[in-house]
């Protein structure tokens, strides 16, 4: 018996509270799908979003993670997601440096109406890491069932 398992990635969004986790909300309000495996984690801000959380995610077996924020210049803390950005930036480097495509990491800034830009971009980002496939540099075999 032959059983078809279509490859499904696991993503991690990182989602500000004040806009991108709201607009999540809104997104789900007006019945906008994504897929499932995108898995929410709601932080107080963008600059919150220590760089390790996205390498732990990645060593318990993520295929993906993106981080959600506010607007530049919309930021409630008013200049956290300045912060995000250049941390972001150099997190990307180091990614590089380790041989992680670089299409497995995303920032993107979703305000609390763009509820449809959200899924949208969700949508978009699962397809890319879709295509990518499992990640296999940073996986963590204990975390493996």
């Amino acid at each position: 018996m032959q059983v078809n398992q279509e490859f499904k990635p696991t993503i991690v969004a990182f989602c500000c509270n004040w806009c991108s986790y709201a607009g999540a909300d809104l997104s789900g309000t007006n019945r906008l799908q994504y897929p499932a495996n995108v898995k929410i984690i709601r932080i107080p801000c963008s600059c919150r979003l220590n760089p390790m959380f996205i390498l732990r995610a990645f060593q318990r077996g993520a295929d993906g993670v993106i981080l959600c924020g506010c607007h530049p210049g919309d930021c409630h803390y008013t200049t956290g997601n300045y912060y995000a950005r250049r941390r972001m930036t150099l997190l990307f480097s180091m990614l590089d440096f380790l041989g992680i495509e670089r299409e497995r990491t995303r920032v993107e800034w979703v305000s609390a109406a763009e509820g449809a830009k959200f899924a949208a971009t969700m949508n978009e980002f699962v397809e890319t890491v879709t295509k990518l496939g499992e990640n296999k540099r940073l996986e963590d075999l204990r975390c493996k069932s």
